[in-house]
């Protein structure tokens, strides 16, 4: 049995979020004017938020696209035309050739997925970031400093079995960094994202190629995030 579109389309967004954190710890080695060495624990971390948080922004998109078709059935405008002028044979002459209807944009259908994209589904991926974010780095903070200057301690931290412990973690502060950060990401991404909803809706017609235009899109807003979390 063949892998699912959600299965591709998760491996495809943690592939580029890991890649995306990469380069944010490339850019933030530059600008503090230190040698880069890749710490992987970031780049788990962002890779599995990828593969938690795809699954359900695919069913999103789907559940979008089936309750409001962004293109629908029309005439075309020969046939409207051939129609006002009773021609008949133009029409059989349309019909044969497949020019009688074609697919047209819906605006309103599109303005409402776009609002809705950028609110029910802005909203609930910031928090879900947030809430991952705080939780993991919380769960992880008895990791020693000394593996941040070396790959090959930063890969053991991950195998070690010991990586994530959630008694470590305390949910109410988890709970008050996420509330004080939401509003600020949400309104930076109403900056970026209501863009790339417009170009997907308009232009894609399939979930898995909007998914993948997303995710080419989210490589530079997953340094900004990357950026933004190591702060």
């Amino acid at each position: 049995m063949a892998p699912s579109p959600i299965f591709w389309a998760s491996i495809q967004s943690a592939a580029i979020n890991g890649i995306s954190n990469i380069l944010a710890q490339v850019i933030a080695a530059q600008r503090d004017d230190s040698p880069f060495v890749i710490d992987w624990v970031p780049v788990v971390q962002f890779f599995v938020l990828a593969i938690i948080s795809t699954p359900p922004n695919f069913l999103w998109q789907e559940f979008l696209e089936s309750t409001f078709p962004a293109y629908h059935i029309a005439p075309t405008k020969a046939a409207i035309a051939s129609a006002s002028a009773n021609n008949e044979k133009e029409l059989d002459a349309e019909a044969r050739e497949g020019r009688l209807v074609e697919p047209r944009l819906n605006k309103t259908n599109t303005a409402i997925k776009t609002l809705l994209d950028q609110t029910v589904g802005a909203a609930l991926n910031t928090l879900l970031f947030l809430t991952f974010t705080h939780g993991v780095r919380a769960g992880m903070a008895h990791r020693g400093p000394a593996g941040y200057a070396d790959p090959a301690r930063s890969l053991n931290f991950l195998l070690s079995g010991q990586a994530f412990r959630p008694e470590g973690v305390e949910w109410a502060l988890v709970r008050a960094k996420t509330q004080r950060e939401f509003l600020p990401i949400l309104k930076a991404g109403w900056a970026f994202w209501p863009f790339v909803s417009l170009v997907n809706f308009v232009f894609l017609t399939s979930v898995e190629a909007r998914n993948l235009v997303g995710s080419l899109a989210g490589l530079g807003w997953g340094i900004y995030m990357s950026l933004f979390a190591g702060n």
